[in-house]
């Protein structure tokens, strides 16, 4: 990963990439494929576990980014004010390997770790402490790094740097979707929870090299809270929102809806989003190094108009064939998307100088009430349109 770095320091990047962006980069690959394991399967586990009854899976994640929303304001206080950024990011990766083991209990109290799940008292036990421990991951991890992310990376390279990142994360993910669908069709959950909680603990390294730095968060929970409702914040906080909420359904309702398409067939979920991570990489690079030129909003604009479509062409789609070519269609038109947005969105917090831990608070907040929001018209929606009335939202 580092020599990659160094290569593309020579033909791709303007100057230096800083010792800290090396840090995060290795650290956020690793985690990567960690996630990338269970991410496209973890709604789908949950599918299962509740029996196929969507509400109790939206009621699930509900809860979680409810809890989120409520906590990450004082957990930010925690993780800058008394462990310090470099040490919580490090810390974080025991709670995030502890939540993935509260599932892999859960399946084994309520079937033997086998793909289809009864309810059992147990399993609700474990499937709480998820709660605890995500958002333990989450507070202690997010904030510091959003927060050193605008201080490690330069204003001529932060484009290319974030498409740099993306397109690493998506690279490596190229086979894990496939490896995922294979593990689970041989030997069920089990094995899966287990290599995601050793990847994800391997995260936590690369940080030990990550250079100190150090804020003081100074706003008040309540002072926290009247920022976020600002009529100074109200568009940008807007933009955060709609990127949570987007966020919602396509990884939520997106992964449960083409597991039903494809009939439960998890090797045929894994090598299509495979084939269509392939395809996307170079996009990646070529967005990161037009955005940089100084055309991001742009990019952004234009971007976020044919991504927006994607979704429409979504709701028509019944064949693995369909699914590959709109899917592939959707993430070259996010590569247009996601770089700049992050690009402009680091861009804002490093201009905050001393504030930026506090922005970055603000700007966790606004993309967890804009998942929240989303979640509950979910849970009006589906019901009645069915799930793929959800791309309209």
């Amino acid at each position: 990963m580092c020599y990659m770095l160094r290569v593309m320091k020579a033909h791709y990047f303007s100057g230096q990439v800083s010792r800290g962006f090396v840090s995060i980069y290795s650290s956020r690959i690793i985690m990567g494929i960690s996630s990338g394991l269970l991410g496209l399967f973890l709604p789908i586990f949950l599918y299962e576990f509740f029996n196929f009854d969507l509400k109790f899976v939206i009621a699930y994640y509900f809860i979680d980014y409810l809890i989120y929303l409520l906590v990450v304001a004082p957990g930010a206080m925690l993780s800058v004010n008394v462990l310090g950024l470099k040490k919580s990011m490090i810390i974080s990766s025991i709670w995030g390997a502890l939540y993935y083991w509260m599932f892999y209990l859960a399946a084994n109290v309520s079937n033997g770790g086998q793909c289809s799940f009864s309810l059992h008292p147990n399993a609700w036990l474990f499937l709480g402490l998820t709660f605890v421990f995500i958002n333990l991951q989450r507070f202690l991890y997010w904030v510091p790094l959003h927060t050193d992310m605008s201080k490690f990376t330069d204003k001529s390279n932060r484009t290319k740097e974030l498409a740099v990142l993306e397109a690493s994360l998506v690279a490596f993910n190229a086979v894990v979707p496939i490896f995922a669908g294979w593990m689970l069709v041989k030997y069920g959950y089990d094995i899966l929870f287990v290599i995601s909680i050793l990847v994800f603990l391997l995260s936590a390294i690369p940080l030990l090299s990550l250079p100190q730095t150090s804020e003081k968060y100074e706003w008040s929970y309540f002072k926290t809270w009247k920022a976020l409702f600002s009529k100074k914040r109200r568009k940008i906080v807007l933009a955060f929102m709609g990127d949570g909420a987007e966020n919602v359904v396509s990884g939520l309702i997106w992964p449960i809806f083409i597991w039903e398409l494809l009939q439960g067939n998890y090797l045929q979920v894994g090598f299509i989003s495979s084939l269509v991570v392939i395809t996307t990489v170079a996009m990646q690079l070529f967005v990161g190094r037009f955005a940089d030129a100084g055309k991001n909003d742009k990019i952004l604009k234009y971007g976020t108009i044919l991504y927006a479509i994607g979704w429409i062409i979504k709701m028509f789609i019944d064949t693995a064939f369909q699914i590959f070519v709109v899917s592939t269609y959707h993430s070259l038109t996010r590569a247009f998307t996601r770089a700049p947005f992050d690009a402009l969105n680091y861009q804002r917090a490093a201009d905050q100088g001393h504030y930026v831990d506090e922005y970055t608070v603000v700007h966790e907040m606004a993309l967890t009430l804009g998942r929240c929001l989303m979640l509950v018209a979910i849970f009006l929606l589906v019901p009645i349109f069915g799930m793929a009335a959800t791309f309209i939202l």
